[in-house]
């Protein structure tokens, strides 16, 4: 069993597959402070200083020993208040987006550097073929 293990790690698609979450884990991180801390303080800027990430609707009641203030998103959640905190959804959604827009251009440049594998030579058709075998069973 552990020479099976050892063989599986061995693979090369398995380390590059190792590579790439680790890689895409930090990538994420920094498109995440990208969006939170570049993009969506402009955007806030631009709407007349709206702050999405503490944008939410109050579902449920607040406790009695909630002491905090009412329109603080990340104290009211801590707090167990039930809430559909759109604001966090609008800069993951930007997140993703962005994220996307990035993987697509990395790719794009990689099939530009990347020889094209050569297609195979196409040989008869099949109904080439049949003429073939049809005109040698004539003869």
């Amino acid at each position: 069993m552990f020479q099976e293990f050892k063989e599986f790690i061995a693979r090369g698609n398995v380390l590059d597959l190792a590579v790439g979450v680790i890689i895409g884990a930090s990538f994420g991180k920094i498109v995440s402070s990208l969006t939170d801390d570049i993009i969506m303080p402009v955007v806030g800027y631009l709407t007349g200083g709206i702050d999405f990430s503490s944008k939410f609707y109050q579902l449920g009641s607040v406790p009695a020993k909630y002491t905090g203030s009412l329109t603080d998103y990340a104290a009211l959640k801590k707090a167990g208040v039930t809430m559909i905190g759109y604001g966090s959804f609008i800069n993951a959604f930007i997140n993703f987006l962005i994220l996307a827009f990035i993987i697509f251009l990395i790719v794009k440049q990689a099939n530009k550097i990347m020889p094209k594998a050569e297609e195979p030579a196409a040989g008869p058709s099949e109904v080439d073929l049949l003429t073939e075998i049809r005109d040698a069973l004539k003869k």
